[in-house]
């Protein structure tokens, strides 16, 4: 009964220790690293990524279309959003006209997606409550490599103002952004290629589509339409 009794005494100890080192680390840094705005809309409870990755390589290709080619993504734009209202939070989702969607029923604010990197698939009425303010989402396969996965979300470091990254294990592309009514599917990584694809794509819609501008919600940071430069350009 001793030993029992000591042994609760050292977990409880022990827990508290686990406690107090969680506290002292600092909890405004949070998510610091995943560029989290919780002042953008709702976090669910979602992880967040706090990888970090290398930076992406200057681009080669800037022009969408022939950036698509090259990388053999799938590209669509201006898709119709057919019967796309909204709906309350937690309400299940509808049938979309794209997987990822990039179309449909969303979320009002405040509940849309807050901007920012995380480990779990976003709901797709919370994407799409992003999207409708202006927002990009950058959407992967969660079996890509660990070193695929850095990539991109050293891309998303360059260019995470009003922007999302997260794992999406529902689509059939290796890798995918939308933004509303808009969107870019990569069958394969295919490095260099498929990151001047997803830059493109930034560049050419982010900030241009909703039926808000991007700026009704502030954001802060490098955005897909103007971008960190590279480090190895400087």
């Amino acid at each position: 009964m001793l030993s029992r009794g000591l042994a609760v005494v050292a977990l409880i100890a022990l827990l508290g220790i686990v406690a107090g080192c969680g506290d002292s680390g600092s909890s405004s840094d949070a998510g610091e690293n995943a560029h989290i705005d919780e002042a953008t809309g709702s976090t669910h409870d979602l992880l967040p990524d706090e990888r970090t990755g290398p930076p992406p390589p200057p681009a080669k290709t800037t022009d969408l279309r022939k950036a698509a080619t090259e990388a053999d993504c799938f590209l669509r734009t201006h898709l119709e959003p057919k019967k796309g209202k909204p709906v309350s939070p937690g309400t299940p989702a509808s049938q979309y006209t794209s997987s990822p969607p990039a179309a449909g029923d969303y979320v009002r604010p405040p509940h849309q997606q807050a901007d920012g990197a995380y480990l779990n698939m976003v709901k797709p009425i919370d994407q799409l409550g992003a999207l409708n303010n202006g927002r990009m989402t950058i959407q992967y396969a969660p079996d890509l490599p660990e070193k695929i996965q850095k990539e991109l979300k050293g891309l998303y470091d360059t260019m995470y103002g009003a922007t999302l990254l997260f794992p999406n294990d529902e689509m059939q592309f290796a890798v995918a952004e939308t933004t509303w009514t808009n969107f870019i599917g990569c069958t394969a990584f295919e490095g260099q290629t498929t990151l001047d694809a997803l830059r493109a794509f930034g560049k050419e819609t982010w900030g241009k589509f909703g039926s808000k501008p991007v700026e009704s919600v502030p954001f802060e940071g490098p955005t897909p339409a103007d971008p960190e430069e590279p480090e190895s350009s400087k």
